[in-house]
């Protein structure tokens, strides 16, 4: 048996949130049949495991951004990336306190009484999570508008704009792109001026190689080159390029040095680690730090079969 054999038998022995993704981005198995394991994720495993703590008024936590990890916001983020059905009915609640709560003046998404004005990575995220899971409402455009109208001259977003902040942020500007990307699997409308702000904010992340300043070619923050999942509302560089292969963006060798990195981090037995996580309250661990993790080892194996087979 092959390396890369025994790695997939390995990640079919996980969690249907693993299985049914190995399915559909690594072997293209025929879509009934990953359908059917994608459904499993809401009665077995992660996905059932976090949907047993939604509250009847659809809150999870007992917030809606707060508590750090098990709020609503954080734990349809999970579920987003376990990849529950989209149309799921009971998340249609969460999805409607998480708009109707937060929804701002300024067309934004605001959860937090001592902010005057909307906060960026907050609407990246409620875009990315209602796009999704489909939820209906007219209400979109302004989200849209928002994002829009915040992003930076260098390209990127920063939810510290409002404080004159002058450089675009790598962890606003992934979850912005994220709802966006959403946005637009959900939608056809407003392609055009979406991919023009998208293509800018994808040359932000590549003039800084992924993770480096572009003035002094330092790297930014050591943690955005470690492999965490999930990433909360951090940025790094296998997020970044999980992004790019799901959105279809022509591999730049700019994108090389990041994927090095990557390459460099699998284990001699061709896994990858676990090699972080985010302090806060988790409902469970999915897995361990210092471990090998079958979501980076799916989310790393993904990566490079696009640039093998862009």
């Amino acid at each position: 048996m092959s390396t890369d054999d025994a790695i997939i038998k390995w990640l079919l022995r996980g969690d249907p949130a693993i299985r049914w993704q190995v399915f559909q981005d690594l072997l293209h198995t025929p879509a009934a049949e990953t359908r059917i394991e994608r459904e499993k994720t809401v009665v077995k495993g992660w996905g059932a495991r976090i949907l047993e703590h939604q509250l009847a008024d659809g809150f999870f936590g007992g917030g809606l951004y707060n508590p750090k990890w098990i709020s609503t916001t954080y734990s349809l983020l999970l579920l987003r990336r376990i990849g529950i059905p989209p149309k799921t009915k009971s998340i249609q609640k969460s999805c409607q306190i998480l708009l109707e709560k937060g929804l701002y003046r300024d067309g934004g998404i605001n959860y937090f009484k001592t902010m005057s004005n909307s906060e960026t990575c907050v609407t990246g995220m409620v875009l990315s999570l209602l796009s999704y899971f489909h939820y209906e409402t007219d209400r979109y455009d302004l989200l849209i508008n928002y994002l829009l109208k915040e992003q930076m001259t260098d390209g990127g977003w920063n939810c510290r704009r409002y404080l004159r902040a002058t450089h675009g942020s790598f962890h606003t500007t992934i979850n912005v792109l994220e709802g966006l990307a959403e946005y637009l699997r959900l939608r056809n409308d407003r392609r055009e001026e979406i991919h023009s702000a998208r293509d800018k904010a994808v040359e932000f992340l590549l003039q800084h190689r992924l993770f480096r300043s572009h003035r002094t070619g330092k790297i930014v923050n050591s943690a955005m080159t470690r492999l965490s999942f999930p990433p909360r509302w951090r940025y790094d560089i296998l997020r970044a390029l999980d992004y790019f292969r799901e959105s279809k963006i022509s591999y730049d060798i700019r994108m090389k040095e990041a994927l090095d990195l990557v390459h460099k981090k699998r284990l001699p037995d061709g896994r990858w680690p676990l090699q972080q996580r985010y302090p806060g309250r988790t409902y469970f661990e999915m897995e361990k730090v210092g471990e090998p993790s079958r979501w980076n080892t799916l989310r790393a194996l993904r990566v490079l079969k696009w640039l093998t087979n862009p």
